[in-house]
């Protein structure tokens, strides 16, 4: 009888303990969502940057080809 009771607790104990392990998993993949949102946020700023950036130059190499 007691290792029922012992069966029962074990896997009582491992349903536990996943539970903890999935909890802690989808806080770490909230944590990587919002960091990619960030990072692509980031990446959006400096593309457009350097679109502006490049502009001028861009501008100057028509005309001067054009010549």
């Amino acid at each position: 009888m007691w290792l029922l009771y012992l069966y029962v607790g074990l896997a009582t104990a491992g349903i536990l303990v996943l539970g903890v392990l999935g909890i802690r998993v989808f806080a770490e993949v909230q944590a990587l969502a919002r960091q990619l949102g960030r990072s692509t946020d980031e990446i959006s700023r400096s593309s457009d940057d350097l679109r502006r950036a490049a502009e001028p130059l861009a501008r100057r190499t028509g005309d001067t080809v054009r010549r």
